[in-house]
């Protein structure tokens, strides 16, 4: 069974960093694209960045030049390095395994990420 478990939340000062953690306990990780997905109360999930099996990377507007998302393949693990924290980063993360031709997508339970200003 595939399981996606995040680490790495917690409570930040703004200008701060974090960084998170996936791992990937079905085995899927290098069949799949990877992805951070982010949900602030009352609002949508949105994007924050992705990183394909080829490893090319995108990110959201909101966070290029302060994310980074990277994989370890031996360790079937994603991250995501988080600096310059803002306030308006705060949010629920989500990690994401997903293959569109396959129409195969699993999630994480996500993780809590707040920045204080």
């Amino acid at each position: 069974q595939v399981q996606l478990v995040e680490s790495g939340g917690g409570l930040v000062q703004a200008g701060g960093s974090l960084r998170l953690s996936c791992a990937d306990s079905g085995n899927i990780f290098n069949s799949y694209d990877m992805g951070w997905y982010r949900q602030a109360p009352g609002k949508q999930r949105e994007l924050v960045a992705r990183i394909t099996r080829g490893e090319r990377t995108n990110y959201a507007d909101s966070v290029k030049g302060r994310f980074t998302i990277s994989r370890d393949k031996a360790k079937n693990t994603v991250y995501l390095q988080m600096n310059s924290l803002k306030p308006e980063d705060t949010a629920v993360y989500f990690c994401n395994a997903d293959r569109l031709d396959w129409s195969s997508s699993y999630w994480g339970q996500g993780t809590q990420v707040t920045v204080s200003s």
